[in-house]
């Protein structure tokens, strides 16, 4: 299995900014690249990480031996941050969508190019994709594959898969989605936004997205940082509008006032644009080349 590469990592440390004798979230641990930076970045520093995929706890023992009562572990959605975290916390990370790792394991059924049982799940829990494949409407299939992939030619995808129907691994699926759909310009996979769609529906990943951005600032400190690494437009947009939504805003006190007001907000931006990865770590890491970083500072603002 190819050795996993944090993305962004060295944006996120500098966007985080780790402090000696602070605390830090890593909403999404996985192989525990962000939690291992942060941890190594300052002996003072610890980590409260989360992840609902039970196949890391091999790392977190590994973490745990290592870096002792500095690092924590809560084996959850991100999404319930703030039913653990009760005390204010320096920053919080977020690196969200699909890793490597389960991408590159061809039993968890994430990817269209090897193949495995049509599973999808983060967690062992919960519908895996082939419920949704084969006994979801066809209307309500293709409004997932256009809702969660922007697949333009979902029902086109959707009927074919009815028609194909019971499909049970990942390469019978991608090959049913090939016969109906010319292959891209662009080199890309024609099953690429398909998956996605089932992923995103299989684990509500946005869904989690949007909690977890709503209780980050109940879990953070004045000053603390909030950090999303993003892979698609979908998960882009929801962090955009968040931060566009909580960071202040020029607003009238009525439509005769001469004068405006513009009106402290939960985040401020320092960056107006998201950050991406430059050449050298797209040669080094080509899965960062969608990541997109945006991130805030905690205002005193109270909610």
């Amino acid at each position: 299995m190819p050795k996993h590469i944090p993305v962004l990592l060295s944006a996120v440390m500098k966007c985080l900014s780790p402090k000696k004798g602070g605390v830090f979230v890593d909403g999404t641990f996985g192989a525990g690249g962000y939690t291992r930076a942060i941890l190594e970045a300052n002996p003072g520093a610890s980590v409260i990480a989360f992840d609902r995929d039970k196949t890391v706890l091999p790392t977190v023992e590994k973490f745990k031996k290592e870096f002792g009562n500095r690092f924590t572990f809560i084996q959850d959605c991100f999404g319930q941050v703030d039913q653990y975290v009760t005390t204010p916390v320096d920053g919080f990370v977020l690196d969200i969508g699909v890793s490597s790792m389960q991408i590159d394991t061809p039993e968890r059924g994430f990817s269209f190019r090897l193949d495995g049982p049509l599973d999808m799940r983060m967690s062992t829990e919960g519908i895996c994709a082939a419920d949704i494949v084969n006994n979801w409407p066809e209307n309500k299939l293709a409004d997932i594959l256009y809702r969660y992939g922007e697949e333009k030619a979902s029902r086109k995808i959707a009927k074919a898969i009815v028609n194909a129907r019971p499909v049970t691994t990942t390469l019978q699926l991608a090959e049913i989605i090939h016969s109906v759909m010319p292959r891209p310009k662009d080199g890309s996979d024609s099953a690429m936004r398909s998956f996605q769609a089932l992923r995103i529906a299989v684990n509500d990943e946005l869904g989690e997205l949007e909690r977890a951005l709503l209780a980050s600032p109940k879990i953070l400190k004045t000053g603390g940082r909030l950090v999303v690494v993003s892979f698609h437009s979908l998960e882009d947009r929801i962090v955009k509008e968040f931060f566009k939504e909580n960071s202040g805003k020029l607003t009238h006190q009525n439509k005769y006032a001469p004068q405006s007001q513009v009106v402290k907000g939960i985040f401020e931006l320092p960056n107006k644009k998201p950050i991406e990865a430059d050449k050298k770590e797209l040669d080094q890491n080509p899965r960062a080349h969608s990541a997109k970083l945006r991130w805030g500072i905690r205002t005193e603002k109270s909610l």
